[in-house]
């Protein structure tokens, strides 16, 4: 019989995915054949000429297991899919027909499955089939990732209960996860007095990581929907600073931090051709790691071929500095196949936190 786990959470970037390539990778050292679903795919893209949601194609490469991709994505919530339901276009019962047998077909190939949700318990309402609803459907028990905290931490649990409990959908473990350091061990003793009277087991994932959270060079180019120009082997390199380049260039030379994105308006010739000069010292390409060139102003032929020239990564765009380093702030770094470095530290970091055997005799 297959073993089954549904991985909720209480909102968005709670790291749902970070803690289902961490069970994938654990699972596998206890269970031959160790399998993953996406039941609702929000947010999705081309994989071997399928449509299919992304978090679902990355497993797939990571774990190889891309012949079973299109039942790992059974529904996938495309531009309009939203509107053709409420419109009565769509059938209602078709996502959760498609998900049922989806997951039927897996369970006959595997001895443990990761069911992955999509954003808080909710999340899939408009097709009838949110997080609460698919958990009892395919009658897996839930593990609730939260993020840090308490009081927010138990506020968001307890919203979240309420609807897996109406749908009568069984949470078994709440996981508290980017816990800060020095307050991991505080958290989760409150944790675990909040919920002391259920019969749920309140567990730990990793402490905050800046490794995990900030982006790489290819998730800023996928961001902001441009090519990333300049060294390609540097993609996967993570960006742990992003600074805006307006003070002189040589200020903004001078702070920049360990592995620096720097957004530099396209009209800042001395400051471009510094930055690209620099990027073949040791020293200042640890703390470089790119740059954003912004503007509608056209970079100076002479600019561009010192750019160029240089290697340096680099994405062009059109809106302003300031624009692109507001969004860039506020933008949430997902894990995608190519993130090695990324996934590598998930899986050490996961002998290290989470406690597999716990979780896998509580279901």
């Amino acid at each position: 019989m297959c073993k089954k786990i549904f991985i909720g959470a209480t909102g968005q970037h709670c790291g749902k995915t970070t803690i289902s390539l961490s069970l994938m990778y654990l699972a596998l050292k206890k269970y031959p054949r160790v399998g993953f679903m996406k039941p609702i795919g929000p947010k999705c893209i081309e994989f071997n000429g399928l449509t299919v949601d992304k978090d679902a194609a990355m497993v797939a490469s990571v774990f190889g297991v891309e012949q079973d991709v299109e039942l790992m994505s059974p529904m996938t919530l495309t531009a309009g899919t939203t509107r053709r339901f409420l419109d009565g276009e769509l059938d209602l019962a078709a996502p959760r027909e498609a998900i049922l047998s989806a997951c039927k077909k897996l369970e006959q190939k595997y001895d443990f499955l990761i069911i992955e949700g999509a954003g808080h318990g909710g999340v899939g309402s408009v097709v009838g089939a949110n997080n609460a609803m698919v958990a009892r459907m395919l009658n897996a028990p839930a593990l609730m990732v939260t993020g840090g905290g308490i009081g927010n931490v138990i506020d968001s649990v307890e919203l979240n209960l309420a609807l897996y409990e109406r749908e009568n959908a069984e949470v078994r473990i709440i996981m508290a996860n980017k816990l800060i350091p020095k307050k991991r061990g505080s958290s989760l003793s409150y944790l675990a007095k909040a919920f002391k009277n259920t019969n749920i087991l309140v567990t730990s994932a990793f402490e905050y990581s800046p490794t995990l959270a900030d982006p790489t060079l290819q998730h800023v180019a996928e961001f902001v929907g441009q090519p990333l120009h300049g060294d390609s082997g540097d993609r996967s390199r993570i960006c742990h600073t992003i600074q805006l380049g307006a003070a002189s260039s040589q200020r903004v030379i001078d702070s920049l931090e360990d592995s620096t994105l720097l957004i530099v308006t396209s009209s800042r010739d001395e400051l471009l051709v510094t930055a690209s000069s620099l990027h073949h010292i040791p020293e200042f390409r640890k703390r470089l790691a790119g740059m954003v060139i912004a503007g509608h102003v056209p970079v100076s032929d002479i600019t561009q071929r010192i750019i160029d020239d240089s290697n340096i990564p680099y994405i062009r765009i059109v809106e302003t500095s300031s624009e692109v380093f507001y969004c860039l702030k506020e933008h949430v770094s997902k894990i995608g196949p190519d993130d090695k470095e990324k996934i590598e530290l998930i899986q050490t970091m996961a002998e290290q936190f989470i406690d597999f055997e716990a979780i896998d005799a509580i279901l």
